[in-house]
């Protein structure tokens, strides 16, 4: 077969698929197709292969115009959709839903401020495909924070929704609060307040997380750096039963959260309204002087539940872990022996022969730079004068503390009817959860810290933005589990859950992912954060035809078979 061009006097030419053969001495043509209608660079590209040239170096047929990382972003981009969560913030698309979408993926991906974010956004750069896909067009920051601005009008309305999507009435719901620290001085939620991230001497934001049992994000709020966790129960106690219209609800919260006094000021007596919380040291020390119950009733179990009438209405479930109580032996004996190393040398120098420190106010200046340093300056008896300085330990005092070790107490006004303390201690326990998706939102993935947004709605929409990325990260990581060094052992899960005093402890399986660094199937092992840039190498490819006038055409990497089980497992399809 070949394509034989016939010319046609005044009228273009007429372009034949033809194909000929000998009959004896004679050559005899017949006419296949007529091709005169066909593209140019589509006649050329089959002559080509007619003529049987084999095209075995692509780069002389083809050029790659552009390669965009997608993998990722497909990954996350659907998933997202799979959760309908672009349907939660409005029903009809808009250019605002498409731009809040895209900031919640790049969030994922890659979190950055929203200035390098809207630069990622154009052609040719980080988040080019995730643009494209998104349909966002050109941008600047202005447009980012109208859509940020959009979505904090909608937070209410988005909340409800998870709420009715994840909880239902008699629920737990979890809620504890953390900080961050601020970068300027014009916000006004931006106060002085406890630095638990360490960061002295800056100004402080709260915010208030509140999940459901499994670790699903629900709702978060902003308060102003200076707020005391308990001031902040009175209004997640109006969001869960006015906004979310639950009448019957048991709040979780640690013993720092659901103080003693405001669980009489504005938990007691509420219908419908339960709790589940812990007690302090000083009230555990209390309980046991005023023998309300006794060392004997752990000799052969860890767990009792009892009652007092310092706290009526309520149950106590006390528990003692043996492994706690070592570990906390320990370490108080490590901090009281590094304290006696800063003092030491304070001690000596009063007693050395040249220069002698002298002076109650100089000994004292140094002592209480290093007393406390460890946290164990109360179990030190000091002495100091003018031309002396000595210490001794409170041995009465340690002694009495370690009686301690190991114990602690959980408080609850759920009915024994409805809840078993086994039951009870393994709620509290989820508390942890949360302090998980903290350390996810503020350091390992998606980095809301620190904050810079000068506006307070902004402060706002940025940390509602965070916590819609963790939503879409929390399912993500239930759904890749698998090859992930998450303990993915549900049966093992469920055994732990019997021996609720004891610390859990991870499954074989997780223990062996985590040695081997390779799942049972022997493929690697990933990080959630790992995992998403080995998809990232799945490319979305621009290839150009090395002929004329011809368009150009898309072509997606070829999956590995670890990226193809992760697609899988998420159930996307590139």
């Amino acid at each position: 077969m070949y394509i034989q061009t016939v010319p046609n006097r005044n009228s273009p030419p007429c372009i034949l698929l033809r194909q000929d053969h000998r009959v004896g001495k004679k050559v005899v043509k017949r006419t296949l197709a007529n091709l005169s209608n066909w593209p140019e660079h589509v006649v050329d590209g089959l002559r080509i292969l007619l003529k049987g040239e084999s095209i075995t170096n692509l780069s002389d047929s083809f050029t790659i115009a552009r390669s965009l990382p997608h993998g990722h972003v497909a990954a996350v981009l659907y998933s997202l959709k799979q959760l309908g969560l672009h349907q939660l913030m409005a029903s009809r698309p808009s250019k605002n839903r498409e731009r809040v979408v895209a900031m919640i993926v790049a969030r994922i991906l890659d979190p950055q401020s929203k200035l390098a974010t809207v630069r990622g956004f154009r052609p040719d750069t980080l988040y080019d495909s995730l643009a494209q896909e998104c349909r966002l067009g050109l941008l600047d920051q202005d447009d980012l924070y109208e859509a940020m601005d959009w979505l904090l009008d909608r937070q209410d309305h988005i909340e409800k929704k998870l709420a009715a999507r994840h909880l239902q009435e008699r629920t737990f719901v979890l809620y504890d609060l953390t900080s961050t620290w601020y970068e300027g001085r014009t916000c006004p939620l931006a106060k002085l307040g406890h630095p638990r991230d360490k960061k002295k001497g800056k100004l402080q934001i709260e915010f208030g997380l509140l999940c459901d049992m499994q670790g699903r994000p629900i709702a978060v709020e902003v308060f102003e750096g200076n707020t005391g966790d308990p001031a902040t129960v009175a209004s997640q106690i109006q969001k869960i039963r006015c906004r979310f219209g639950l009448e019957r609800v048991v709040i979780v919260g640690d013993r720092g959260m659901l103080t003693d006094a405001r669980i009489k000021q504005e938990l007691q007596g509420v219908e419908g309204l339960e709790w589940i919380s812990a007690l302090r040291g000083p009230a555990i020390k209390k309980l046991m002087e005023n023998q309300s119950f006794t060392m004997s009733l752990f000799d052969d179990q860890n767990l009792a539940e009892i009652t007092s009438p310092d706290y009526p209405g309520e149950r106590l479930m006390v528990c003692r872990n043996p492994m706690l109580a070592e570990d906390r032996r320990r370490t108080r004996q490590e901090l009281l022996e590094a304290t006696e190393r800063l003092l030491e040398p304070i001690a000596k120098a009063t007693q050395r022969q040249t220069k002698p420190l002298r002076g109650k106010d100089n000994i004292g200046l140094r002592v209480g730079r290093v007393i406390n340093k460890y946290k164990v300056g109360k179990h030190f008896e000091l002495t100091i004068t003018n031309a002396n300085f000595t210490y001794q330990r409170k041995s009465q005092q340690i002694k009495a503390e370690a009686v301690l070790d190991g114990f602690y107490v959980i408080r609850t006004s759920v009915p024994a009817e409805l809840i078993t303390p086994e039951d009870t201690i393994s709620i509290y326990k989820k508390l942890s959860v949360v302090e998980r998706a903290f350390r996810c939102m503020k350091t390992v993935d998606l980095k809301v810290r620190p904050i810079f947004h000068r506006l307070e709605k902004r402060v706002r929409a940025h940390i509602f933005l965070c916590m819609l990325a963790y939503y879409v990260e929390w399912h993500m990581r239930q759904l890749l589990a698998p090859i992930l060094f998450e303990d993915d052992d549900r049966e093992w899960t469920q055994r732990q859950r019997r021996c609720v005093v004891a610390p859990a402890q991870r499954s074989e399986k997780a223990k062996r992912k985590a040695s081997s660094k390779r799942t049972d199937e022997r493929t690697p092992v990933h990080s959630f954060h790992t995992l998403l840039k080995d998809l990232a190498t799945i490319t979305r490819n621009e290839i150009q035809p090395n002929l004329s006038g011809s368009p150009t055409f898309h072509e997606i990497t070829t999956p590995t078979s670890l990226q193809s089980k992760a697609l899988d497992l998420l159930s996307v399809k590139l």
